[in-house]
C-alpha cells in the first residue's frame, strides 16, 4: 500500500474528479485549492473510475457552476 499526505481540499478534489464526467469551475480569489488540482488531474490525461476522460468547463459565473 502506497501511503499520500494530502490536504483535505487536494483530497475532496481527487475524489470529485474520479467520481465526476464533468468538471465546472469558476476561477475566484481566494479559492480553494479544489479546481487546480483536478485541473492537474485532468492535463495528466488521469481517467475517472468509469474509464472516461473527464471534461473541466470553466463557467462565467458563479451562477453557471
Amino acid at each position: 500500500m502506497k501511503t499520500i499526505i494530502t490536504d483535505a481540499s487536494s483530497a475532496v478534489g481527487s475524489v470529485a474528479y474520479k467520481l465526476s464526467q464533468v468538471v465546472p469551475i469558476y476561477p475566484i480569489t481566494p479559492s480553494s485549492p479544489m479546481a487546480e488540482h483536478a485541473s492537474l488531474l485532468s492535463s495528466k490525461g488521469e481517467k475517472n473510475i468509469f474509464g472516461q476522460d473527464v471534461k473541466m468547463i470553466e463557467m462565467q459565473s458563479e451562477g453557471g457552476v
